[in-house]
């Protein structure tokens, strides 16, 4: 059949190819016509690309198979940064591709590899737009681009005289998809070739943008499969040895038995269920200093909560995190310690019905129950709206329970622009419902060269919603705007992209009180080399309507007042492709009547494909009218990939504001995504002297095994 540009045929076979990484001469893909005709993002966006790239597809009633054949006219500069599964492929010769199965423009997967054979995979939700490829954690559960998302599946690589190649093998019951016999799916391909600093897609996607934006996508025309149904169990079994050393000795030894299970209803549901759910494999959070007086924000890091978690979010996330979200799975088995509570069981049911976007979820532990309903309606051009209600029971207190209830959409304007916003309400016993509100209203509109956006956040003093998260409570208002831009000049010393930019949010009190202003004057240099360089400045003003006690090892407290100041910012990094790179941060200025050298660098090394280092340090020099202090972070991250499916990663942190050092190391041998061997290893020393040195330490052996029952 004739197609039109940016558009590939998926070809039904009866042969499947052999999963090797060796393309060219497997005859299964010999008849198959390749996508080509790569265009560049950067660094000379709009131009072809300098390697060629073919891409092939075909499927099976089980499976959909894409094989990859990256061309390079000198295969010793192909560069393989990591061999871990989910490694940021931005920094290495990568090749990832994105299916918008639903072709609704909103929701989709991508799928991605390297030279070295590792698995990537992440779902995208509203439109992949402000998403990363990158990014190893989403910003809370707001983020498009959910890198934490596992899925069942085989990926091979193979490096010959002419490049490297890939071959993907999907299995459909991975994907959901509507019910339809003759389907058209949205599809793209991101080559990157990092001996260049080059980024290079199928269908051509502008600077500003990511091979997540689903709406820039191709087309994958041709597809018929038929609904599927599956089952899959993973129970584990898991051992764990404690030692606690305080005032009062004591080892304990404890078993545990548990299960995962997930259950596809036809094409488009996902019913999942969990009991006497563990998530020992869990890296540890890492520690944060704060010098502010507003609640921290750690991420998610548990598997469970992060599948389908997009879906689930409504509230605002910032440039620098979350500061309001009407459910933070956080709060289901954890604690305000950090301390993982028992989940005695939950389940979970996603997907698409009657043309809806359908979530809910409920989850027990011993003391407390959560309970979730999503509902959204997507439409053409990023459109949609949707409502969600939650509910968190204690039942240790009487009954006392806590509901919020929430409207949110986002109405797309053009292929640049668009208005989005929420409105919700809480209830809570004791608290003035009439005070129970919050609204967002946002207007933004991304260019490729001048980015704009605006909105406007009220909360309520009243609002509280108990199953999400608030990093400012007893309501405010707050004024959000951004101007950036971009250009590539031509031919200026080496210089790819210069991005000036201005940014300001301001936060006032229902009663008029301005509690906190930054407005952010900054410029960008981005060099083709891979180096770049930010210089900024920012203008604050904080304001304390009562004392602040801002180190408590001294007795330092800031006192009631409102202070204005101005401090330089100035970042620089290397190219993060080479073996050695360098990042630091810099901020120096005023600070609470005072002033403050604030410096974060890290310096990343790594030896082959094999060992990856991180070690960073999080440096305060605070000078203050009250008096001085200084507080350092210090963290190292190892790792040492075997094979792209069994590596030994440690995490070591020591916190001075906290007195407290921790070691996180995990053996990890996956069988398949979310199953395995895992052996990790904790330790966590208190050097406070209140009232005693700490130190406790555990040792968790746990084996999952997946089960997949068609």
């Amino acid at each position: 059949m004739a197609l039109e540009a940016n558009a590939i045929n998926a070809i039904k076979t009866k042969i499947s190819p052999n999963i090797d990484g060796i393309v060219i001469d497997d005859p299964a893909w010999k008849k198959i016509d390749a996508a080509t005709g790569f265009i560049q993002q950067s660094p000379d966006e709009g131009k072809p690309a300098t390697e060629k790239t073919e891409v092939k597809i075909m499927f099976s009633d089980e499976n959909l198979y894409v094989a990859a054949i990256c061309y390079h006219n000198d295969p010793e500069k192909i560069i393989i940064s990591d061999a871990r599964r989910d490694s940021p492929l931005d920094d290495m010769d990568s090749f990832i591709f994105i299916l918008d199965t639903f072709r609704d423009y909103q929701n989709g997967y991508a799928f991605g590899t390297n030279a070295a054979g590792i698995e990537y995979d992440a779902q995208i939700t509203k439109g992949g737009e402000g998403g990363s490829t990158s990014r190893r954690f989403s910003m809370g559960t707001g983020g498009s681009y959910n890198i934490n998302w596992d899925a069942a599946w085989n990926v091979k690589s193979f490096i010959g005289d002419f490049g490297w190649s890939a071959e993907f093998e999907i299995p459909l019951k991975t994907l959901r998809y509507n019910s339809k016999k003759d389907q058209t799916w949205g599809i793209n391909f991101q080559r990157v070739i990092s001996s260049n600093q080059e980024k290079a897609h199928w269908s051509q996607i502008t600077r500003q943008f990511t091979i997540n934006r689903l709406v820039s996508a191709g087309q994958l025309v041709g597809i018929e499969i038929p609904s599927s149904r599956s089952y899959k169990i993973i129970p584990y079994v898991l051992g764990q040895a404690n030692a606690i050393s305080d005032s009062s000795d004591r080892n304990t030894n404890d078993s545990d038995l548990g299960f995962d299970a997930k259950i596809n209803i036809g094409s488009s549901l996902t019913l999942d269920m969990t009991y006497n759910t563990d998530f020992a494999q869990a890296e540890a959070d890492e520690q944060q200093i704060n010098l502010d007086r507003f609640s921290l924000y750690f991420p998610e890091k548990r598997a469970f909560f992060l599948e389908n978690a997009g879906l689930f979010s409504i509230g605002e996330n910032t440039r620098s995190g979350s500061e309001l979200s009407m459910f933070f799975s956080r709060r289901i088995g954890i604690g305000n310690d950090g301390q993982q509570i028992p989940i005695t069981a939950g389940g979970r049911l996603t997907g698409t019905f009657s043309n809806m976007r359908i979530g809910l979820l409920s989850m027990s532990t011993k003391s407390e129950e959560f309970s979730i309903f999503r509902v959204k309606k997507e439409m053409p051009n990023r459109t949609f709206f949707g409502a969600m209600a939650t509910n968190m029971l204690n039942l240790n207190s009487d009954g006392y329970s806590n509901q919020v209830y929430a409207l949110d959409g986002q109405l797309g304007i053009g292929e640049l622009g668009q208005v989005d916003g929420f409105i919700a309400t809480s209830s809570t016993p004791d608290l003035d419902q009439d005070k129970a509100y919050s609204y967002r209203l946002s207007a933004a509109r991304n260019g490729k060269e001048i980015q704009t956006v605006i909105s406007y956040t009220e909360l309520g003093e009243a609002f509280n919603p108990e199953m999400g998260f608030l990093k400012r409570t007893g309501g405010y208002r707050k004024w959000s705007g951004r101007i950036f831009t971009r250009f590539r000049p031509e031919n200026s010393m080496g210089v790819l992209e210069v991005r000036p930019h201005i940014n300001y949010d301001g936060f006032w009190k229902l009663d008029g009180f301005h509690e906190t202003g930054k407005l952010h004057v900054d410029n960008h240099l981005e060099f083709r080399s891979g180096y770049q360089i930010h210089t900024g400045v920012n203008f604050t003003k904080e304001g304390l309507n009562e004392d602040f006690l801002i180190n408590s090892s001294k007795n330092i407290s800031v006192p009631a007042a409102t202070y204005d100041h101005v401090e330089a910012q100035l970042y620089f990094t290397s190219p993060p492709t080479n073996k050695l790179s360098f990042s630091v941060m810099n901020y120096i200025g005023g600070f609470f009547g005072g002033d403050r050298i604030n410096s974060r660098p890290t310096l990343k090394v790594r030896f082959g494909d094999r060992f990856n280092s991180e070690f960073s340090y999080n440096y305060n020099n605070v000078n203050l009218p009250q008096g001085d202090f200084k507080t350092y972070l210090s963290r190292a991250r190892l790792t040492y990939a075997f094979s792209p499916k069994m590596y030994l990663q440690a995490l070591l942190q020591y916190n001075n504001q906290s007195g407290v050092s921790s070691v996180n190391w995990r053996f990890i041998l996956q069988q398949s995504a979310g199953s395995g061997l895992y052996i990790v290893y904790n330790q966590m020393e208190d050097y406070d002297g209140i009232p005693i040195d700490s130190k406790s330490q555990s040792l968790i052996l746990k084996y999952s095994q997946l089960f997949d029952l068609r």
